[in-house]
């Protein structure tokens, strides 16, 4: 019995390892996503191509901390006794000693302000990313449809006439 309880102490400090770098990971994003808002909007082309660069490669690291909590939650689901979907942060916390409850505690609380401050940044960047490509597609058309009344004139033998004094616009790259 005493070794199944240090090997479940030695997993619960692996989980709060694991859940410093989700704390970690969740604030680098934060940040991530608020540079990107600034470099989308100051038009940085270099530096937003190096940032998404930065994020594809941290989220390809990442995906080992992602694996390593889920088989660590799959084994101490064994443990406790209950099912892996059942193995939540409250629940880790309903058994545990003080000491490791409040650690817990203290992680999941971090966890979940951190979390929604994430949701309000995502929310941004999504709504600032829908917003440019309004823009765009307003711009694109306000180009392309320069000139066009949306009136279609037919001559006498029903045939629409080309109208003549369309404005061109002279663009450079």
């Amino acid at each position: 019995m005493k070794e199944a309880t240090i090997e479940i102490e030695d997993k619960i400090d692996e989980l709060l390892t694991c859940l410093d770098k989700d704390i970690q990971h969740i604030q680098e994003c934060s940040l991530q996503l608020n540079e990107l808002r600034s470099l989308v909007v100051k038009r940085n082309d270099a530096s937003l191509g190096k940032l998404l660069e930065t994020i594809r490669v941290e989220s390809d690291s990442y995906r080992s901390c992602e694996s390593q909590r889920q088989s660590i939650r799959e084994e101490l689901a064994i443990a406790i006794g209950c099912n892996t979907r059942q193995m939540t942060l409250s629940r880790l916390e309903a058994v545990l000693p003080k000491e490791k409850k409040a650690q817990v505690a203290e992680r999941k609380a971090k966890l979940r302000v951190l979390t929604e401050e994430l949701k309000k940044e995502h929310l941004s960047t999504a709504l600032l990313l829908s917003d440019c490509a309004r823009f765009n597609s307003l711009l694109l058309k306000s180009i392309f449809d320069l000139g066009s009344t949306g009136i279609v004139c037919y001559n006498s033998n029903g045939a629409t006439k080309r109208q003549d004094d369309t404005a061109f616009v002279n663009l450079s790259f």
